[in-house]
């Protein structure tokens, strides 16, 4: 029998309700750049070589100093301090560390000067834990500096030029000569491998030490660009780098062995391999073997090399292949025996396979209709592989262990959400961090053989109580069949939803290949706007990640393959179309936004669905594939020479006549990424068209658009923008 609730009653009941969101505070663009919701953490967290204990980084806000303390795992009671910057004379505190491998001494940086997304130049220290000496390991700030095994020697880069310095001895040598600015980088990427390979140290040490391996670039012939820079003087001065751009010259590569013995550099002939790109260098278990991945310019087919210093000679060991391309990963690892763990689509999924030193494949690790997110690590003693997957759903992640013969596997986290560990030098303990959309990051100590939790570290109560005070809804999460596909999908609605009404839809997606926004875990900066839109502006807001978006195996992921923007586009059109259907969405306002491949994304949506969409923002946005890098377009496009429709009709640029809404369109100035060109090209285009729409360009800000107040006016303009248009 069902039972009828009394009109009476429920009135009653909506009205406490209503009440109590009432009371319930407005979030605020001012708290949310500000730095009011920030979440803690375990910064610079290490296991020492003991496996008993870990070191993190602290930094007290109120003195403004730096510890390096040491905890015990099984306790969590403080043991030591390995260094405060309180007793380092004219060193107020330092921002990073790296301790050498038998923990006798400390690199720390006191600051940072950026270059790019990655690199930066800064200065930096060795303290000596014994002595409690500390020194300058140059005078001038320099790059990527890095110890070598016995902690008695460092190698850095200074000027696209290499140098070793002895910290024994005090004396610094130059192993490099021909280093050049926007000619010759010895050891350190340029800016295409830095932004899309995502390493910026081009070099390694041997296992003792007696040999440094370096990858130098010759840029000589990559087309140069020119970016004015604005500043405070009365003349702007122009930034000036090497940049290969879609189908034209990229930096030729080649591989150099130093010998510290004799001071002598060999450079390793790499030629019968597909050695157009050199993504990965890492030296084997033997100390004469040195592994190098190699890539032809699709980047379809990876050669995993092995060279053998002392007598020049090299060996494929494995060769990788894909119609359409294969990533690059950090998760090749060697084993005692030189016998190594590598990761691969090959079975249509990401999955982790183990071979022998000469490429024989041993075992397929693990398999399954899921993805190996993280590889991370091989506990030699108890011979278990530990890895982060989707197989709990591919908006959540785990941590599990397995055997190499893939038998006897344990789940070790057990709360659904977004779960990544760190693990103890011996693998008895790993740190959990987990979050998911309501629970703000929360850390906590288990015993790594079944995963048994002893303890929480910390976590973010605190937050997640101020925030209990706050208008913030629930994601919704659920998927939605477009285009043949179950797509992930998140909801926003106001707190006080109410199903006889209508509200306008505003989507935001990034949509990039192999990229997630929908997920399980706790919110950032642009989630909390979201909450505020959702909450302030009646609006619903919603996030699909369509065909061509990861963590749901390669063919999902690789649909897109040089068609980028066609697929993905035709995904959002066709979200916002069936939604548009539901009762409670006016159909009449939709809105969708994005940022860098998001903004490409919403202007296309904008101009090539006229009938769906009465608003767009596109913050930084790619407006041809033709003005982007070299390795990330080719990688998805192949060159515009090779398939120029795919870049051509699939672009902005050509879709412009298509504009009845109302359009707003960011960059910044400085934007060494996604260059000014691509919004002048477009706005160029708009005009001719003699098309109306809203731009807006910030002096010298980068691909992020941040510093100062820079945040805050951009999302202010975003805010009023949906305002006055949805």
């Amino acid at each position: 029998m069902k039972k009828i609730i009394p009109l009476s009653v429920l009135l009653l009941f909506l009205t406490a309700f209503n009440s109590l969101i009432a009371q319930k505070k407005n979030l605020s663009l001012e708290e949310i750049f500000g730095g009011s919701f920030r979440t803690e953490g375990l910064d610079e967290l290490r296991s020492l070589n003991n496996g008993k204990e870990y070191a993190v980084l602290n930094f007290d806000r109120n003195n403004r100093t730096s510890t390096i303390d040491v905890y015990d795992y099984k306790s969590g009671e403080k043991v030591s301090t390995l260094l405060n910057s309180k007793n380092l004379d004219g060193i107020q505190y330092f921002i990073s560390y790296e301790l050498s491998q038998d923990e006798s001494k400390i690199l720390f940086a006191t600051d940072r000067e950026a270059i790019y997304r990655r690199s930066s130049l800064g200065t930096f220290y060795v303290y000596d834990i014994k002595t409690k000496d500390f020194k300058l390991v140059a005078t001038h700030k320099i790059q990527e500096p890095t110890f070598n095994n016995d902690g008695s020697k460092v190698a850095y880069g200074y000027q696209n030029n290499l140098y070793i310095k002895d910290l024994k001895s005090g004396v610094t040598e130059q192993i490099t000569q021909d280093g050049e600015k926007n000619g010759i980088i010895n050891g350190i990427t340029d800016w295409v491998y830095e932004e899309e390979f995502a390493f910026v140290r081009a070099f390694e040490w041997s296992t003792n030490g007696d040999k440094l391996a370096y990858i130098k670039f010759d840029e000589s012939e990559v087309p140069q660009f020119n970016m004015d820079v604005y500043g405070n003087e009365l003349y702007p001065t122009a930034e000036v780098f090497k940049y290969p751009k879609a189908g034209e010259a990229n930096s030729k590569v080649s591989l150099h062995i130093y010998n510290l013995a004799n001071k002598k550099t060999a450079e390793v002939d790499l030629s019968k391999y597909n050695n157009y790109y050199i993504p990965r260098l890492l030296w084997t278990q033997e100390n004469n073997l040195v592994s190098v991945q190699l890539t032809n310019r699709h980047q379809n087919i990876v050669d995993l090399v092995f060279v053998n210093v002392a007598d020049q000679t090299s060996q494929l060991i494995l060769k990788e292949t894909d119609d359409a391309y294969v990533d690059i990963t950090d998760n090749l690892t060697f084993l005692n025996n030189n016998s190594f763990f590598w990761t691969s689509e090959k079975d249509g999924f990401n999955h982790i396979y183990q071979y022998d030193k000469n490429g024989k494949m041993l075992a397929q690790v693990t398999k399954g209709p899921w993805e190996v997110t993280k590889y991370y690590g091989f506990d030699q003693n108890t011979g278990r592989v530990y890895y982060q997957s989707t197989e709990n759903g591919s908006i959540n992640r785990d941590v599990y262990s397995i055997l190499p013969s893939g038998k006897n596997k344990v789940r070790l986290t057990q709360k659904n959400g977004t779960n990544s560990a760190a693990f103890s030098a011996d693998y008895t303990y790993f740190i959990n961090t987990f979050s998911n959309a309501e629970t703000p990051y929360v850390y906590t100590l288990h015993q790594a053989r079944k995963g048994k939790m002893l303890r929480e570290i910390k976590n973010n109560e605190g937050l997640k109580n101020k925030l209990a005070s706050y208008k913030i809804s629930p994601k919704e999460f659920s998927t939605i069949k477009i285009n043949g596909e179950d797509l992930n999908m998140y909801m926003i609605k106001p707190l006080d939803f109410d199903e006889t009404k209508q509200y306008p839809l505003f989507m935001y997606q990034y949509s990039g290949p192999g990229s997630q926004s929908v997920g399980n875990r706790w919110m950032g900066r642009n989630d909390y706007w979201h909450e505020m839109l959702a909450n302030q502006q009646d609006i619903i807001v919603v996030c699909v990640d369509g065909r061509g978006t990861g963590f749901k195996g390669r063919d999902f992921k690789k649909m897109t393959q040089k068609e980028l923007g066609k697929y993905e586009v035709e995904d959002q059109i066709a979200v916002a179309q069936k939604l548009g259907q539901l009762p409670y969405i006016d159909a009449e306002r939709t809105g969708i936004w994005g940022w860098s491949y998001g903004g490409f994304m919403s202007s296309n949506a904008l101009f090539q669905a006229p009938n769906t969409f009465e608003m767009a923002i596109a913050v930084a946005p790619v407006t041809s594939w033709r003005f982007y890098d070299s390795i990330y377009t080719e990688r998805y496009m192949q060159t515009p020479q090779e398939n120029a429709s795919g870049y051509d009709e699939n672009s902005p640029l050509s879709h412009v006549d298509g504009l009845k809404g109302e359009y707003l369109l960011v960059h910044g100035s400085a934007d060494d990424n996604v260059h000014v060109q691509n919004t002048m090209r477009l706005v160029e285009a708009l005009v001719q068209a003699n098309k109306q729409f809203d731009w807006r360009i910030y002096p010298d800000k980068n691909h992020g658009i941040y510093g100062g107040n820079t945040r805050l006016h951009l999302y202010t303009l975003m805010t009023n923008f949906i305002k006055n248009n949805l």
